[in-house]
């Protein structure tokens, strides 16, 4: 990766950080790694705290987002995700990140995360990015088409997408406002749930038969993440 490149993620991660006030709580000390056994630990914002004494500098690095993901998938897209669970040094600070590959008209599909905001930036090719509004904004639907170089923000909990309408590979990086944005890919919680929702309530919440709904939910829903 050109050295331009990792000055703007680095840049992401910047302009992320100006949500973290409406997401995540204010870290209560210098940081808090996270560790799974809470022997010796510390309960803070979700994750046991490592001890102070313990932290080392590999508890604050990640390596791999060099490396492009696959997407060899129904989707055509990868979004390789590091959060509080990959790089444990991010507990408490209210922040992430992630690279998402796209194979030629490959999609990242609608979804929302339901604790954070999303900048996103193309480094490669060109994606026709969207999100749509709540109720009380009519749901109206607000898109773009990004090239190399633009940039573009997700308000927190809207739906939304980003399809790589080109003929060659794209790549984007997005900044999260929090250590553990969550991601719900829509159609995969509507129609492949488990246990699946009653038919009988997809029915009369889409106005579709039956049948279309049984179809719908005995599909494959691939998990890009």
């Amino acid at each position: 990766m050109e050295l331009h490149q990792l000055l703007v993620i680095v840049a992401i991660l910047g302009m992320s950080s100006s949500f973290v006030t409406a997401s995540d709580p204010s870290p209560l000390q210098d940081f808090c790694v996270a560790v799974n056994n809470p022997v010796d630990g510390l309960f803070v914002n979700g994750k046991f705290c490592k001890n102070p004494n313990m932290v080392n500098a590999d508890d604050f690095f990640f390596y791999g987002l060099q490396n492009p993901g696959s997407t060899s998938n129904p989707l055509g897209s990868k979004v390789t995700l590091v959060t509080v669970d990959q790089l444990a040094g991010l507990n408490t600070l209210g922040i992430s990140i992630a690279r998402i590959d796209f194979a030629p008209y490959g999609l990242n599909p609608p979804h929302t995360h339901p604790r954070a905001s999303e900048i996103l930036l193309v480094l490669e090719g060109t994606l026709y990015v969207g999100f749509v509004a709540s109720n009380q904004n009519n749901n109206t639907l607000f898109t773009k088409v990004l090239n190399k170089g633009d940039v573009f923000v997700f308000p927190e909990g809207m739906i939304h997408f980003q399809l790589n309408v080109g003929k060659t590979d794209a790549i984007a990086f997005v900044g999260l406002s929090s250590q553990n944005p969550g991601v719900i890919t829509i159609a995969n919680a509507v129609f492949g749930s488990k246990p699946p929702i009653s038919i009988d309530v997809l029915t009369k919440a889409f106005q579709v038969d039956k049948d279309v709904i049984q179809y719908l939910q005995s599909q494959f829903w691939y998990d890009n993440n």
